[in-house]
């Protein structure tokens, strides 16, 4: 356990740093727009860039990651879906709950507390399971939501602003770029590898921080009933069904097993709450849902790295 908390610790007191900074204003008003856009289009960018650079890429054809992480999602995304759509709630808000319920926050917490507990050998697999976040489960949220109109959707529409949401996305852009580059076979220069070492190096303290402050400025009332079942969907039954196909029913590298169950038990990202405040669908249920199960996951995933070492 001692091991387990050297990991663990340092991950979440990064978050309540950023949570205390964010309640007292330390960092001036405009902190946690600013850090987040360092993150999201300069550090993280860098690290994954500088990731699929180095990749073979048959790595990328890893039926059991895929299987894993993407049924991990899908299973429970459908269970919350028709759970909503049961009670009567609109398609497009019973989307928004279905990605609360399943959006790993893999960018700002999954790839620096992967790397603190498996080392490099994580890293590639993390990638991979971000673009599955970031484009395949994002763009399909996006449709659900944008079926919800009256008649036929317009899908023109749709395929542009599913595909204007993706484009700008430096999270997915960066590692389709570094992918390119590495079927080149050219490898990157020195200079420029050292320069994404050391701006990548940025990316795991600021990301926890920039975490920590966007919850810190958390203020929406959300229902403690709803937000109690998304939770327990992310936090419980999403790693658990991963799991059982990474461990029951695919081979796997150890490393690469342990990254999708890891990355399967996160909690919500602030991807989700984007989301719903971009489309103005519950607002208040997806930033309850982040706030609750990031606080919960010290315990949860403390406890599942002691039961996977």
């Amino acid at each position: 356990m001692p091991a387990v908390l050297s990991i663990a610790l340092p991950v979440f007191a990064l978050i309540l740093t950023g949570w205390g900074a964010g309640r007292a204003r330390l960092l001036g008003r405009d902190s946690t727009s600013a850090m987040n856009l360092f993150v999201v289009w300069l550090a993280l960018p860098a690290v994954l860039f500088r990731a699929m650079a180095q990749i073979h890429p048959a790595d990328l054809l890893s039926g059991g990651l895929l299987a894993s992480f993407g049924l991990g999602i899908a299973i429970p995304f459908a269970i919350s879906l028709a759970w909503s759509r049961r009670q009567g709630t609109r398609l497009s808000n019973s989307a928004i709950q279905a990605l609360s319920a399943t959006y790993c926050n893999v960018g700002y917490m999954g790839i620096p507390l992967c790397l603190m507990a498996f080392g490099q050998d994580s890293l590639i697999p993390g990638v991979i399971t971000m673009v599955i976040t970031a484009c395949v489960q994002f763009g399909a949220a996006i449709v659900l939501i944008e079926m919800d109109h009256p008649g036929l959707p317009d899908l023109r529409r749709m395929i542009r602003r599913i595909s204007g949401a993706l484009a700008r996305n430096p999270l997915l852009i960066s590692p389709l770029l570094g992918l390119l580059v590495a079927l080149t076979g050219l490898g990157l220069p020195l200079a420029a590898d050292r320069f994404l070492v050391l701006l990548g190096g940025a990316a795991t303290p600021c990301a926890l921080v920039a975490t920590g402050l966007m919850l810190g400025e958390t203020t929406e009332k959300f229902q403690p009933l709803l937000v109690a079942r998304l939770v327990a969907l992310k936090l419980l039954v999403q790693p658990a069904i991963a799991w059982v196909i990474a461990y029951k029913l695919m081979t796997l590298p150890p490393a690469w097993a342990e990254t999708a169950v890891l990355m399967s038990a996160l909690p919500t990202g602030a991807g989700a709450f984007i989301l719903a405040k971009l489309y103005g669908r519950e607002a208040a249920s997806t930033s309850g849902t982040v706030l609750v199960s990031t606080i919960l996951s010290f315990a949860t995933l403390s406890l599942l790295l002691a039961w996977m070492a």
